[in-house]
């Protein structure tokens, strides 16, 4: 019977046997690698195509406005080629007045006979009704709304120019000097009276003025005709600037300065000269000296002949009241304080209060007078 047997490769005919084993492996893997470093690269190739482009700061680019430079309070954006900063600055220095509707995210501006009104997002804003396109739109960013530099500016008339040289945005607004200085004012650093507000110079009566903005009740930023900025009272004394929304910022300010005396007490022919006590004239006169420098006469029937007369329908906040009283066609007087409330004094155990200008006190109105 014939036997098997079971011969084992020598050692020389294993080795390469390994060998070509291992070639194999070694190209298998290196093709494996090459297939996927294309798939990657395919992929990051085709993603960078499709995310849409960041946008970029410029780098030490300038923005000047007649040759001051501007701070805008974030830095420009760049948005292929079109640069946008923060939108209330670019407006109100090229004295543009702004409104701001949050729920629509649509600014309203205007200056003179010029309205621009815009949808932040958008690639179209009207101008006075008539359409207008965009090459970049506006936009949201870490909470500020910016807006294109140049769309803006010429939209409400100005200028704008690239000097390459200084890297800057140069702006030629349209300024109207349209507002006088009545009485001589302090042009200073800050809207602020105290020591660390610096007077740059005495604006005297006469001297035209550009309105920058409106800071609140009492300070108006300004552009001076020598283009110097700075902040000037916004006191009726000053100047000839008025605005409903000062009008309105001013008469709030003072009721609620009239109501911290709320419940002093009454003392007929009370000195204007102290505040323990009023009576109806002399209250008047401390609230309006007081917050707006204006200067009342004494007494109710000299305060009737101040201002402008107004019909009983016209009323606003901060108008006079004049009634009949202890005989005399006009006796008393009030602040209309606004919603059909009167702010006056009269009574010793009311002292300066508020109440109703209802049907008893419309019998005895005689006239109403507008000081600012």
């Amino acid at each position: 019977m014939e036997q098997n047997h079971f011969v084992l490769p020598s050692s020389n005919y294993m080795r390469q046997i390994y060998q070509q084993g291992d070639e194999r492996m070694t190209k298998s893997k290196n093709l494996l690698l090459s297939l996927l470093a294309v798939t990657l690269l395919y992929s990051t190739s085709a993603h960078a195509e499709m995310a849409p482009q960041a946008p970029v700061t410029p780098q030490t680019v300038s923005i000047y406005l007649d040759g001051q430079r501007l701070q805008p309070e974030v830095g420009p954006l760049n948005i292929k080629g079109t640069v946008l900063v923060p939108m209330r600055g670019l407006f109100e220095v090229q004295g543009a007045k702004l409104s701001w509707n949050n729920t629509s995210k649509t600014v309203t501006a205007t200056k003179g006979n010029t309205t621009l009104t815009y949808h932040i997002g958008e690639l179209t804003a009207t101008l006075n009704g008539q359409k207008l396109t965009l090459a970049t739109p506006g936009q949201i960013s870490k909470g500020y709304t910016m807006i294109p530099l140049r769309f803006v500016s010429e939209a409400l008339g100005s200028t704008v120019k690239w000097d390459q040289g200084t890297r800057s945005v140069q702006i030629s607004s349209s300024i109207d000097y349209n507002t006088a200085i009545l009485w001589g004012v302090n042009l200073r650093s800050s809207p602020d009276s105290g020591s660390s507000s610096v007077s740059l110079e005495m604006l005297s009566a006469g001297a035209k003025i550009q309105v920058i903005r409106e800071v609140d009740a009492s300070w108006l930023e300004i552009r001076t005709q020598d283009n110097k900025t700075g902040y000037i009272s916004a006191k009726p004394k000053y100047s000839n600037y008025t605005s409903p929304t000062l009008i309105e910022k001013q008469a709030d300010e003072l009721i609620a300065y009239g109501k911290k005396y709320l419940g002093t007490p009454y003392v007929f022919g009370a000195s204007p000269d102290q505040t323990d006590t009023f009576d109806c004239s002399s209250f008047v006169k401390r609230v309006f000296q007081d917050t707006l420098s204006i200067d009342l006469p004494r007494v109710s029937y000299d305060q009737a002949n101040i201002g402008k007369q107004i019909g009983i329908d016209e009323l606003r906040k901060g108008d006079l009241l004049f009634f009949s009283a202890r005989d005399l066609d006009i006796g008393h007087v009030g602040i209309y304080a606004g919603d059909n409330q009167i702010l006056h004094t009269y009574s010793k155990e009311l002292g300066v209060h508020m109440e109703a200008f209802d049907s008893q006190w419309k019998k005895r109105f005689v006239t109403a007078r507008r000081v600012f």
